[in-house]
């Protein structure tokens, strides 16, 4: 198992904390915020990452931890791909957009890195 004691001691955790903060801050904001069906599925992907690295800690076990792993870096994916959306529609500012996609390609990197360091031992 990973030499972490606690899932929170997890660095892309941390991260994905961070970014779930900055994407409840952006998506509470009009027009975002009534645009119900993406608002709703853009925070639930966010919360994903976050609950997915913890989830597979949990499990006390590298090669689930890694599944997990693998499952949080989707949810960092389809999160991407909801700030597109949210970009085209006018509803986040081009620098939110770049902060907020460059977070999750971090947490993307720092979840596959994990992953491969954990399928090898």
């Amino acid at each position: 198992m990973a030499s972490f004691q606690r899932f929170e001691d997890i660095k892309a955790w941390q991260k994905a904390r961070e970014l779930n903060k900055a994407i409840y801050g952006v998506t509470s904001s009009d027009p975002f915020s009534r645009d119900f069906g993406l608002r709703d599925q853009t925070q639930r992907a966010a919360v994903s990452i976050m609950a997915n690295i913890a989830e597979g800690f949990g499990r006390r076990s590298n090669r689930e931890f890694a599944n997990f792993l693998v499952i949080a870096h989707g949810s960092a994916a389809e999160t991407q791909s909801h700030l597109y959306i949210a970009s085209d529609l006018n509803y986040i500012s081009e620098s939110d957009f770049e902060k907020l996609y460059g977070m999750l390609d971090e947490i993307s990197r720092m979840v596959m890195a994990l992953n491969l360091h954990l399928r090898k031992t």
